[in-house]
């Protein structure tokens, strides 16, 4: 079967976000019998501080860089930090990459280390991008001169990057649509694949009880917190509607900067702030959750595609996604008849969404039975081997 060398700073042990993902689709390709190696940083996401790990996957190999690293609170210094780190770190291995690899994967971001490496790679590794986000529709979002001088270069190497790669996997059609229009991409080469499903419903914990008591109702946003979340304004709406609603509590499950900024400064008691909880509570999360939140930062759909969205759909919670009119998130809720999406961050009008949703009471099978057909693993491996 296939030699396969993973390049990403974010892997296992990391609780959620790309480093999970990335974590199940490594076990999932081992499992189709390929080998796996895994160019990766010690944990730091998402803290953005380095944990050092010497914890190891049976039938990976893993190879860890980055345990000397600070990384700052400033978002744009840490991304700069990230990107020069990580690809001397990859530099520093490039003969262990080359050697008896057939596939070789970046996972983006960050995009520097691959833009590098890939001027010595033979010809004959086949190269397999997956993308999770586009920088650049972030990095536009941003203003002044200095944003915009690191905008332009974030475009000049995702570019190159991207161009290089033999096949590109987007995790969304939108990504996949921009990327090819804004970076000139040739379209055989793109293919998209949506984030897969990672829980398992039948073993549920029951340690929770006391963060989330069955005497309330609980609407919860949980994983990782930064600017694309866009976790002021999400405090904000879970402030405003905590002073109406009844018998309502609201979480914030996560950890890093924004979420410590937001949990000092908050005073509200029906607004709750929690570290991520272990990765065995996560089933139990998500059943006592009433509602569960997704929000998508205005003017930023296009970027990413959240990959715990699958894990969220198919539990069966009530789901509430803050997205773009005409995104990928819009159209697939609308397309499957899936509850709940609304394209404004109004407070009003989100609360009584809230009101709407808080009086059901089953859990939503059609949703379960969608998510169980679209966001299959199987999926994103086939996609990855196959020629």
């Amino acid at each position: 079967m296939k030699n396969i060398t993973i390049i990403t700073p974010f892997f296992y042990p990391e609780p959620i976000s790309t480093g999970k993902f990335n974590t199940e689709m490594v076990l999932a390709l081992k499992e189709k019998g390929c080998t796996v190696t895994v160019f990766c940083f010690h944990p730091f996401y998402p803290e953005w501080k380095i944990e050092k790990s010497d914890e190891q996957l049976d039938g990976v190999k893993i190879f860890r860089g980055g345990k000397h690293i600070k990384f700052t609170k400033n978002a744009t210094v840490r991304r700069i930090i990230l990107e020069l780190s990580f690809t001397f770190f990859i530099l520093r291995n490039l003969t262990k990459i080359k050697k008896n690899t057939d596939i070789v994967i970046p996972v983006f971001p960050p995009s520097l280390a691959f833009y590098i490496v890939r001027y010595f790679l033979k010809k004959k590794i086949q190269c397999v991008g997956i993308v999770h986000d586009l920088q650049e529709i972030y990095a536009n979002q941003k203003r002044g001169i200095l944003n915009k001088i690191i905008a332009k270069g974030i475009h000049h190497v995702e570019k190159k990057t991207y161009q290089y790669c033999d096949k590109l996997i987007f995790l969304s059609n939108e990504m996949k649509e921009v990327a090819q229009n804004t970076y000139q991409l040739i379209p055989s080469k793109l293919k998209v694949q949506y984030p897969f499903i990672t829980i398992n419903k039948e073993h549920t914990t029951n340690d929770l009880e006391t963060l989330l008591p069955n005497n309330k109702q609980h609407i919860v946003y949980s994983g990782a917190l930064g600017e694309k979340q866009n976790p002021k304004e999400l405090v904000e709406i879970f402030d405003y509607c905590s002073k109406t609603l009844d018998n309502v509590l609201f979480h914030v499950f996560s950890q890093g900067t924004f979420f410590e900024a937001l949990k000092e400064k908050n005073t509200n008691k029906n607004i709750q702030f929690h570290k991520l909880v272990p990765k065995k509570n996560i089933e139990e999360l998500y059943s006592k959750s009433t509602i569960q939140i997704v929000p998508q930062l205005k003017g930023t759909s296009k970027g990413s595609l959240p990959s715990k969205l699958p894990n969220l759909l198919v539990s069966g919670c009530n789901v509430l996604c803050i997205t773009d009119e005409g995104s990928e998130i819009e159209k697939l809720f609308k397309k499957y008849e899936i509850e709940t999406v609304i394209t404004t961050w109004d407070k009003r009008k989100i609360k009584e969404l809230f009101e709407k949703i808080l009086k059901k009471e089953t859990i939503n099978e059609k949703q379960i039975k969608v998510s169980e057909q679209l966001f299959k693993i199987e999926y994103m491996v086939d996609t990855i081997i196959k020629p």
